[in-house]
This record gives structure tokens, sequence and C-alpha cells, in this order.
């Protein structure tokens, strides 16, 4: 890894009307519009649906980090998350952010060490971290079978 600090450059481009259009060097540019809610055409990523993603994205791949560290065997990561929007002191901020992982741990994996590890990943996430709003983590490991590789023979629930 580089040392800190890291610099992340993205250009936004728009007019009076129309899609906005991010671009970074090297990366696709992404097209965003405001979401319904706030009377935009929807159907297009937004600057919420955005953050929000940028958690998900990020729980991810903190978990590959903390799993490889840890030396956890894992087969696959599902995470949906869910960003509440409100007023605070009359300005629209993000107040709390549900995180769903679901998440399939090797044959002869401990479920209660890759909660754990579940539960490392979601305070170590840096996007969510760098929020003011609150995060809650439900978490469930699903530890996989022989036989194919995902099927549940042990399910560890969490929060």
């Amino acid at each position: 890894m580089e040392p800190f600090p890291h610099r992340y450059c993205v250009k936004g481009r728009g007019r009076v009307t129309g899609d906005v259009e991010l671009s970074a060097e090297g990366l696709t540019t992404l097209r965003s519009a405001s979401p319904a809610e706030f009377d935009g055409p929807g159907g297009r990523w937004s600057p919420e649906t955005l953050l929000v993603g940028a958690v998900a994205d990020c729980f991810i791949l903190t978990f590959r980090a903390v799993a490889r560290t840890g030396g956890l065997s894992w087969i696959s990561l599902e995470c949906d998350v869910t960003g509440k929007l409100d007023r605070v002191d009359r300005v629209p901020q993000f107040t709390h952010l549900d995180i769903t992982a679901h998440l399939v741990v090797s044959r002869g994996e401990d479920a209660e060490r890759a909660r754990r590890a579940l539960e490392k990943t979601e305070r170590a996430c840096l996007i969510s971290s760098s929020l003011k709003g609150s995060i809650g983590l439900d978490a469930t490991v699903e530890i996989a079978t022989a036989a194919d590789g995902r099927e549940a023979t042990d399910c560890c629930p969490t929060l």
C-alpha cells in the first residue's frame, strides 16, 4: 500500500439540465442525475445511490482484506445497504446506514470467527467510518457443504 495521504480525483461535468458525467483517469465515465425523490428522472445513478453503493463496495473490499489477513476461507459475500436520508437541523444528510451481509464460508470454517470478521469489517470500512450517520450490521454466515460449495449446513445470525 502507498503511504498516506491518498488523493482521488473525479471530474464532474453538467449543464443546466440533463445528466452529470463523472470521470476519472483510466475509468469508465458514469452518468448520474437527481433521484426521483428530488424530482429527478430516476433510473440513473445519483449522488445518493453512489454514496450507498460506495458503502457496499467498501464493505466487500474491506472484508477481502480482513479475511486474507485472518486466514478465513470464504466463497462469497452479498451485501445490501440501505441509507436513510433525513433532515438534521434543516439540512438533508444520511442519518443511518443498514448493512445486511450474507457470507458463505468454506466447509470446516468456524461461523463465530467469520461473524467476528464481518463485525471487524464494519468497523474498518473507511467509507462508512467517514460518514456522520450511524451504521447497523445484520450479518449471517453460511457454511458451505462439500457437495456444491454453497448449501448451508450451519448458519450464524448476528445482531
